[in-house]
């Protein structure tokens, strides 16, 4: 038996390929030798994708888990935002900085940094992206 989330996906693709309940089961039974979705193995099941796929079925990418940006005073918010943009650039989550801030100062999130240590994670963040070969010499 598959997954709920396998599960889910192949009748996301039956919808979107518009497939009648013959078409979609005749799929199913050239496939994988099944009349049911819920019948399917892991091993069957990607027999079934592939054939969904080659008939025009794109699945969307997964939203990415994290957490939403952090809620800062006024008196921040030129810092967080280029944090944010630091982080979004290196496309790496909120929970980046937080093991970061986690690290370098025992503290558990990025909100709950003072005024200098704030600033003291961004530098951290653009030694990284210098670096990395993201961040030009000349903007430092």
């Amino acid at each position: 038996m598959i997954s709920k989330g396998k599960l889910a996906q192949i009748h996301i693709a039956k919808a979107q390929l518009g497939l009648s309940d013959e078409d979609y089961r005749a799929i199913l039974a050239r496939t994988a030798g099944v009349s049911s979705a819920k019948d399917l193995t892991n091993r069957t099941v990607g027999g079934v994708m592939h054939e969904f796929r080659r008939l025009g079925f794109e699945p969307k990418p997964a939203k990415k888990a994290g957490r939403k940006a952090p809620r800062t005073p006024r008196s921040r918010q030129n810092v967080m935002a280029k944090i944010e943009a630091m982080l979004t650039h290196a496309q790496r989550p909120w929970a980046y900085a937080d093991s970061m801030a986690k690290r370098m100062f025992n503290v558990e999130r990025v909100d709950w940094l003072d005024d200098d240590q704030l600033h003291r994670l961004m530098t951290g963040l653009i030694i990284d992206a210098k670096r990395q070969g993201r961040y030009p010499d000349d903007l430092a």
